[in-house]
């Protein structure tokens, strides 16, 4: 890990205090990343209600360029030389990192909790586009939701590394985690009021490792 992907990570607990206590945590779960970035794995991240909405969000932060350009080598620019478009592609195009929110597939979602049952749908995803390169990010304020808790089974069953986002309280998903990185709250809203910062600076530190210069 780069002196300068640290220092991002440092940085989160001068700005939230509460936070400092999960600072080795947050180090360990960029590094699984990292490690599976460079191996050819992806992210995989699955949440509800809100928790959801942050896995669309992290999605965002880590597909395009966060607050760097990530723009293509000329040497990745020249795959593009023989195409009409090759001007609005390569000035458009931005380098990203692999990763899919597990409840952004809404079609695939309803079909299999009517014909299955619903608390397997993200196991279901973890085993379908699951690698063993890959990574799952399992948000949980509570740490035990059911369907979360099936995914994280799965998911080390075939030998996938998971990263836990929870609250204070031991939960279920922990014992499957490689680690587990906890806002210091225990109300839902409170800990994803913590979540937010806390994958903020995941995905500072990985743009960083793989874009900064």
């Amino acid at each position: 890990m780069k002196d300068s992907t640290k220092k991002i990570i440092e940085e989160l607990s001068n700005r939230y205090p509460d936070l400092k206590n999960q600072e080795e945590n947050i180090i360990s779960a960029v590094t699984i990343l990292i490690n599976s970035y460079k191996n050819g794995g992806k992210l995989l991240i699955c949440g509800n209600g809100g928790s959801a909405a942050d896995a669309l969000h992290i999605v965002g932060e880590l597909m395009k360029g966060f607050i760097k350009e990530r723009t293509l080598s000329d040497e990745e620019a020249n795959a593009y030389n023989n195409l009409p478009d090759k001007e609005l592609i390569c000035t458009s195009l931005q380098k990203g990192l692999p990763a899919i929110a597990l409840n952004s597939e809404s079609a695939l979602f309803t079909a299999y909790c009517n014909d299955k049952n619903p608390d397997m749908v993200f196991a279901q995803q973890v085993f379908g586009y699951g690698k063993n390169e890959d990574v799952l990010l399992a948000i949980s304020t509570s740490g035990n939701s059911k369907n979360i808790v099936l995914a994280c089974e799965v998911a080390v069953a075939n030998g996938i590394k998971i990263i836990g986002l929870t609250g204070n309280k031991t939960g279920k998903i922990d014992e499957y985690c490689e680690t587990v990185i906890k806002a210091p709250f225990t109300g839902a809203y409170e800990v994803q009021e913590r979540h937010l910062p806390i994958y903020h600076c995941i995905c500072l530190a990985l743009e960083e490792e793989f874009f900064g210069e």
